[in-house]
C-alpha cells in the first residue's frame, strides 16, 4: 500500500486457478495520479504483449503536466501501443493481438476515465456504488436497452465478446467520463477476471467495510473463491 498526499492506492495482480501466463498489466503513478488496467487478448505471449506495452507507454508520461496536458499524453499514449501492437501483430501473418485498456486520473479535484473493451472502473460514494464505464461488449446493448442488468451481462454466454480493444483493427476510439471528486470517493478498477464473480451488491458490500490495506486481497479472494477461471487485476484508488 502506498500514500501520497491527495490519494491512496492498493493494486494487485493474479494469474488465477486456471490460466498459466498472466495476461493482466497493472500501472499506478502515483507521482501522476494515473493508474491503469490492461487486459490482453490473442493467447500467451500475444496477450501479455499487449498489455504490458499499453501499460510501458503510458509510464513514459513525463511529470509535471497540468491536467489537460496530462489527459492529451495519456490518450497519446494509448494510441501510440494501438499502432506498435496493429504493426506487431502484422508481423506475426495477422494474429489477434489486442488488449481493454481503463486508466484512471485524479487531479485538483476531478477525475478522468479512458476506456476501450470490458475493463471497468467503479465509484463508491457515499455507500453506494456506481459503474463509471460501460463495456464494449457484445451484451453491453442489452444492458444499455434496460434489457438485463451488468450482473445478468457478467454470466451471459457472449459476455467476453469484446466489440473495443488497443490493437485490433481500424483507428481506436477511447470513451470517456469526467466529473469532480468528493473527498471520501473510492474508485475500483478491474479486469473481468473479477467482475465474472463479483456481483455489483458483493462490491458495494466489500468496497464498503474493507480497510484499504486489505481491500487488494479482499477483492483477488473473491474472483479466486469464485473458480478463479481468468487472470484477475484490481486497483482501489482512496481520494482523501
Amino acid at each position: 500500500m502506498t500514500e501520497m498526499r491527495r490519494t491512496r492506492f492498493v493494486a494487485q495482480t493474479h494469474t488465477g486457478l486456471v490460466r498459466k501466463a498472466n495476461e493482466d498489466a497493472i500501472l499506478a503513478l502515483p507521482e501522476h495520479e494515473i493508474w491503469l488496467v490492461s487486459d490482453g487478448m490473442g493467447g500467451h505471449d500475444a496477450g501479455d504483449y499487449a498489455s504490458r506495452l499499453i501499460a510501458d507507454m503510458v509510464a513514459t508520461i513525463p511529470q509535471g503536466l497540468d491536467p489537460s496536458e496530462k489527459m492529451h499524453a495519456l490518450r497519446d499514449a494509448i494510441h501510440g501501443a494501438h499502432r506498435a501492437i496493429q504493426a506487431e501483430a502484422e508481423s506475426r501473418g495477422g494474429t489477434t493481438i489486442g488488449a481493454t485498456v481503463v486508466a484512471l486520473v485524479v487531479s485538483h479535484g476531478h477525475f478522468l476515465c479512458l476506456w476501450a473493451g470490458d475493463s471497468r472502473i467503479y465509484r463508491l460514494r457515499a455507500g453506494k456504488i456506481e459503474l463509471l464505464t460501460s463495456d464494449h461488449s457484445a451484451v453491453a446493448d442489452y444492458v444499455l436497452a434496460g434489457k438485463m442488468s451488468w450482473d445478468e451481462a457478467d454470466q451471459h454466454p457472449q459476455s467476453n465478446a469484446i466489440t473495443r480493444a488497443v490493437g485490433i483493427e481500424g483507428d481506436l476510439i477511447l470513451d470517456k467520463v469526467r466529473g469532480e471528486t468528493e473527498p471520501g470517493d473510492r474508485f475500483l478498477l478491474c479486469s473481468d477476471g473479477l467482475t465474472k464473480y463479483a456481483t455489483f451488491a458483493m462490491l458495494e458490500d466489500v468496497l464498503a467495510a474493507t480497510p484499504l490495506e486489505t481491500l487488494g486481497d479482499r477483492l483477488i479472494q473473491i474472483a479466486l473463491t469464485g473458480g478463479g477461471g481468468d487472470n484477475v487485476s484490481a486497483i482501489v484508488v482512496d481520494v482523501l
